[in-house]
Parts: C-alpha cells; structure tokens; sequence
C-alpha cells in the first residue's frame, strides 16, 4: 500500500520508523487517547517492539501516515475478538504537531473503503473511542459512522475514570457514502 493524501502519504511501516513513533507516542495528550496503554516515557524500544509485532503479518493490518517525510501516526484495521464476527477495528494516531491538517478526514474514508474492498465477507468496521476524544468522536462522525454504545465508566487511565464509545458503519452504508466505493 502507498497511496497518496493532500497532507501525508499512506505506506507500509519499516523499521527504521521506530525512532519517530517513539517521539509522537512519547507524548501523554496522545498516550492517554490510546485504548491500550503505553509506557511513559516510550522509547525507540518500545517502538521497535510495536513494529516487530506487525511488519510480517499478513494480511497487512498496520499502515504508517507519513508527513513530512517521517512517519507521524499509525492506523490499524484489525480482527476483534470473538465473539464478533465479520468486522475489523480502526484505530489511529497522528502525532500532535500534525493535527488539524485534515489527514484523519481523508484517511478514515480511505481505510474503510479498502477494508470493504478486500474483503468481500466483511459486514461492518467499528471504531472505540475513549469518551474525552471529542476530536476522534468529531471525525468519526464526519465520516459517517454511528455512535453504536457508550460503555460508562468503562476506562480507568491515569486515575481518571471515562466512557468508552463503539462507532461502526456497515458495508451498505460506507457504499451510500463513497463514490468510489467498489466491492
């Protein structure tokens, strides 16, 4: 995969990315949005350990977004835990200095409609949030998903307590919503 945004390029993740992960993951505003927790502070080998778990796997579940030349965020689509049937999880991160380039506007639609694209048993892709993300909550919606669940009190992370959202859009709906969508 390299596919080409306005603001960041979408590739498969190498090794010597490690370094700039750890950079943008060493950061709590960004750390305490994770679902799962990190270690702070996250070292390159933390990073290297992250990318080592992914870089083989296939199908490909993991993509760099990569902004100026350095990887600046990961997103991944990944199978859920059962019970749960035909779906993927999405989940991302674009390191702060990053943010409010539009790159998550462009890039959600884009993961979703290749998720749908190559798979054609696939039934639905589902996003958690944690319920003080309001800029991931703002974008998901944007891009068309349905607050599905609020899981109340679901989080404790760093001694705060918070909700955890479920976000999902079916494949009928990504199709509505994609001009390009194609199965």
């Amino acid at each position: 995969m390299d596919l080409r945004l306005s603001h960041a390029r979408v590739r498969l993740p190498r090794a010597d990315d490690a370094a700039a992960i750890a950079r943008h993951l060493d950061d709590r505003a960004i750390a305490r949005n994770l679902l799962e927790p990190i270690p702070l502070p996250y070292g390159v080998d933390d990073a290297r350990a992250l990318l080592a778990a992914h870089l083989h796997r296939e199908p490909v579940d993991l993509v760099a977004i990569e902004v100026e030349g350095e990887c600046a965020g990961l997103a991944e689509l990944r199978t859920p835990p059962p019970p749960r049937a035909h779906g993927l999880e999405l989940s991302l991160w674009i390191g702060r200095r990053h943010h409010g380039k539009g790159i998550g506007g462009e890039l959600v639609p884009l993961l979703v409609n290749h998720a749908f694209a190559r798979d054609a048993t696939l039934r639905r892709v589902e996003a958690q949030v944690l319920g003080w993300n309001d800029a991931a909550i703002r974008l998901l919606t944007r891009c068309g998903f349905s607050r599905e669940a609020r899981l109340r009190d679901a989080v404790d992370r760093d001694g705060e307590v918070c909700d955890l959202l479920v976000f999902g859009m079916l494949r009928s709906e990504a199709a509505a919503r994609c001009a390009n969508f194609r199965c």
